[in-house]
Formats: structure tokens, sequence, C-alpha cells
């Protein structure tokens, strides 16, 4: 009887396959409002296992606090700004339409008050290149072109924490801790190096899979590993 392979357990949904619950939270902007502009304060900078990038706390002045993805060079104490008449500079939140071509933005919305989508990981930013009518068009991070509607919100500046992934682990355990803080199975083995018991492409002699990579259409839990429902394989000629 064979065993089970690393995608059924991970269907289970067991703990180990589960993030921890040490996020400092979600980061989203502020709720609408009305108002042309309204002020916050930034009261913490936090670091979240569950982010790549170190978070900022911020309380505005109608009482509400959220937490956001802190720009370079912010500090406890500064004054940030939302809305459609703040001043343009790092941390402050507003519309595409209310900001120039070329700014560098991050924490980007998909629709009008979603809270943000794109853009979010530690050093990154994206660009706005041009707006035409209601539309602004953004190049993110990938180099890939993104029309957005002109009331979708940004966050000013470049998200703090540039660099992480040139600092090596050293050891395993660290690398170990960071997966799991993420909820990403660590050691990873490969199905080829597996015994035949372990996996459908274990065992034989050397690395090889023995069998087409493409899975029957109706393979039972366990068999559909490799390219699934695959149209085509090979090189494009």
């Amino acid at each position: 009887m064979g065993k089970r392979i690393i995608s059924q357990r991970r269907g289970r949904g067991t703990r180990r396959f589960i993030s921890l619950p040490y996020s400092a939270g979600n980061t989203r902007h502020k709720s609408l409002h009305q108002q042309e502009v309204l002020f916050g304060t930034v009261t913490d900078i936090i670091h979240s296992p569950g982010h790549s990038a170190p978070l900022m706390s911020v309380l505005y002045e109608d009482g509400e606090h959220v937490l956001l993805q802190a720009p370079e060079k912010t500090a406890v104490g500064d004054i940030i700004a939302t809305g459609p008449a703040a001043a343009i500079q790092e941390g402050n939140t507003a519309p595409l339409s209310a900001i120039p071509e070329g700014t560098s933005i991050y924490n980007i919305e998909q629709t009008s008050g979603d809270g943000g989508k794109y853009v979010r990981a530690s050093g990154t930013f994206a660009k706005v290149l041009s707006k035409i009518g209601s539309h602004v068009v953004v190049q993110l991070p990938s180099k890939k072109i993104k029309t957005l509607n002109a009331r979708c919100r940004a966050t000013i500046g470049i998200i703090a924490g540039g660099g992480r992934l040139e600092k090596p682990f050293i050891k395993a355990g660290r690398k170990w801790h960071a997966k799991r803080s993420r909820g990403k199975l660590y050691p990873v083995t490969s199905a080829v190096a597996m015994n035949a018991v372990e996996h459908p492409f274990g065992s034989g002699r050397g690395r090889h899979m023995g069998k087409p990579s493409i899975a029957p259409r109706y393979a039972p839990p366990g068999r559909k590993v490799g390219q699934q429902h695959a149209r085509r394989t090979g090189k494009l000629r």
C-alpha cells in the first residue's frame, strides 16, 4: 500500500500546512471617507512574521486604526495623510488621478475601496506612466503594464525592507522558521528521488519519472501529479 503524497497531505489541511497565527493583522488602506484629506500619526513600526515588509501602525484623526506597509525613511511620530488633496510625499495615500506621472507608488487597489491588492512586498514599487481619461496606466515591478480606474488609491513611496533576499540564511534552521511562519513546507523532497511507495514518479534507475508527466484525466487522488490536463508539451515551433 502506498503512502500519502505531499499534495494529499496538503489537501487535508493539517497544522503543518497552515500559517501560524503570529501575523500582526491585515494591511489595507483606510476606509473610504468624504473629506479631502485626513491626517494620521504613525504610532509604531511592527515586525510581522507573516509579512515580508515592516508594518506601520497608523492612528487617524477620526479614531480609526489601520496597518500599512511602511515606506522607506518612516519613523514613529511621522504624520501621514490620505485623501484626494494629500500632499505628494512618502507614506501618503491618494487616488491615482491625483498622483503625478513618474511617481513611485505601492499597495495599489484593483477596484476602488478594496484596500490594496498590487505591489505589497518589501522593497517593491510601481510607476505611474500616463493618464487616459478615467483610467491610469501603471507599470508594476514585473514590468507588466496595468490599466486601472483613476479612483483606485495607492500609497506614495517605496516599501521598506528592500534587499531582504540578499541576506543568506546561513543554516537550514533559519529557513525552516521563515517558511513555517508562512505555512510553507520545507525542506521539499524531489518526487523522482522518492521510493515507489511514496510517489508515482519514485523509484527507477536514476532520477527519471518512468512515465509521462501528464496525469490521466480520470486518475484518482494521489496519481494526479505532474502536468494535469496539459493541452500540449514540448517546445513551441
